[in-house]
């Protein structure tokens, strides 16, 4: 589990050193990177003979904690679905990905294909960044859970943090305080505002409106005294074309002439890839013309196309992710695991 949802988590260390021993003996050169303490990242590479184009399949071995299930780690197949943490999201693309690897290691390709298992994919996507910065690709496939649809778009997010600033005094002296706290419900109906804003806008065709929500709020320090601060976090989900300035701005506008502070404390691209790109339509043709779509959650795809590399989402169906019952359908990552050899076949020339 990822150790910066989950106090005391794992994190990727027992998965990387697995996925490191199984790629090496498929015949890939191995090598695992500390992205940061504890936390791991395996790139295996089917080197080609040469003058090929190279394909980059990404999964991520971290999972979301699992508090709420029933024996999470203790893997069943049942009518065709493999159930437990990490099932779906995404254990079964890690391994989907791994055996196209090994696909590619004999198959004597003329271009490289690199299998990437990152960490942290969960909340900041350091594994995909360190990726992103020390190898290149031609193409990727992100291997997220997608029913087995292309998705070519997904939104992006940005983490904003508001403050706003009163006078601490006694409660019976308002004459001296000044109260931090009902000073944020004016940002509050601005955020509200922003959002019904948003949802007017003309939508994305593949996925529909931005949108705004706050998270959590906090402030005040006991009941008879005037709050001096109060902090509100939102998220901001944005759309192909918005930019973290626009963010920003925003911000400063939902703050208004209040006394205070807005900022971005963190801010992950969209995503969008054109359908004529050379790897959409040999996905798409590899995978019998599956229905392209956009898809709501944030996946590391935008950082690799934030790279320069062109990049689809593609993997298999199932059901649960961050879920009490999570499953899989194992036919299905069969499938997915087919589709990538295949596309690696016919793009690594």
């Amino acid at each position: 589990m990822n150790p910066e949802l989950v106090p005391g988590g794992a994190g990727e260390g027992e998965i990387a050193r697995f996925v490191a021993s199984w790629l090496d003996e498929a015949g890939l050169e191995t090598e695992t990177e500390e992205v940061a303490p504890g936390r791991f990242n395996v790139v295996g590479v089917a080197g080609g003979t040469g003058g090929g184009r190279s394909l980059l399949l990404n999964a991520h071995m971290d999972t979301v904690g699992a508090a709420a299930m029933e024996s999470p780690f203790e893997a069943r197949v049942e009518d065709g679905r493999l159930y437990g943490r990490g099932a779906y999201d995404m254990k079964a693309s890690l391994a989907a990905v791994m055996i196209a690897g090994a696909e590619a290691a004999k198959a004597g390709l003329r271009g490289d294909v690199l299998v990437t298992a990152v960490c942290d994919e969960e909340v900041t996507s350091i594994g995909t960044a360190a990726v992103a910065t020390r190898y290149r690709a031609d193409a990727a496939i992100v291997s997220e859970p997608t029913e087995e649809r292309l998705a070519v778009a997904h939104k992006g997010f940005a983490w904003l943090e508001l403050e706003t600033r009163g006078r601490a005094a006694h409660g019976s002296r308002p004459d001296l305080g000044e109260d931090a706290i009902a000073r944020m419900g004016w940002v509050l109906r601005r955020l509200e505002e922003l959002d019904e804003a948003l949802q007017r806008r003309p939508p994305h065709r593949l996925l529909g409106a931005g949108s705004i929500h706050a998270s959590t709020i906090e402030g005040g320090i006991e009941l008879s005294t005037y709050p001096d601060r109060c902090s509100l976090r939102a998220e901001r989900r944005t759309l192909p074309g918005e930019t973290e300035e626009d963010v920003a701005r925003e911000a400063r506008e939902l703050l208004g002439d209040l006394e205070g502070e807005a900022r971005v404390t963190f801010f992950r691209e969209p995503f969008e890839v054109a359908e004529e790109e050379e790897i959409v339509r040999i996905v798409s043709a590899t995978a019998g013309g599956p229905e392209v779509v956009g898809v709501p959650f944030w996946a590391d795809s935008a950082l690799l196309a934030g790279a320069g590399i062109p990049t689809v989402v593609y993997g298999p169906s199932g059901e649960g992710a961050h879920a009490a019952v999570e499953w899989v359908d194992v036919a299905s990552a069969e499938r997915c695991a087919a589709v990538y050899a295949a596309v690696a076949r016919q793009f690594c020339t």
